[in-house]
């Protein structure tokens, strides 16, 4: 992708695959979830979800898999309000991108 990706946008994106999963989803599905939108790894992702985690927008619990733990990722509630921020910003500014390639006025 030729554009940049801001710590914002990797944020929404990560709450909303982490949304998506009621009970919670763990980092490597994350990560291939995410790459259906963007080019991530898991280097990249990891300190995203450390950074919502200390932000209380997810909260985090780990469960056996296979003889291992595994570390799932849960959104809260200020993560949801989050999202639903994010989710309307986005609206805003893709509109605004949208009219200025198609030729459109600006309000």
């Amino acid at each position: 992708m030729v554009f940049n990706t801001g710590a914002a946008l990797l944020d929404a994106i990560v709450l909303a695959v982490v949304s998506r999963e009621p009970g919670g989803t763990y980092g490597y599905r994350i990560t291939q979830q995410v790459r259906q939108a963007i080019e991530l790894s898991e280097s990249t992702l990891y300190p995203v979800l450390r950074r919502l985690q200390k932000d209380d927008c997810l909260e985090v619990y780990d469960m056996e898999c296979s003889g291992r733990n595994r570390r799932y990722y849960q959104i809260t509630g200020k993560g949801s309000a989050q999202l639903r921020l994010y989710e309307e910003e986005w609206r805003m500014y893709s509109e605004k991108i949208t009219r200025l390639f198609e030729g459109g006025n600006q309000p």
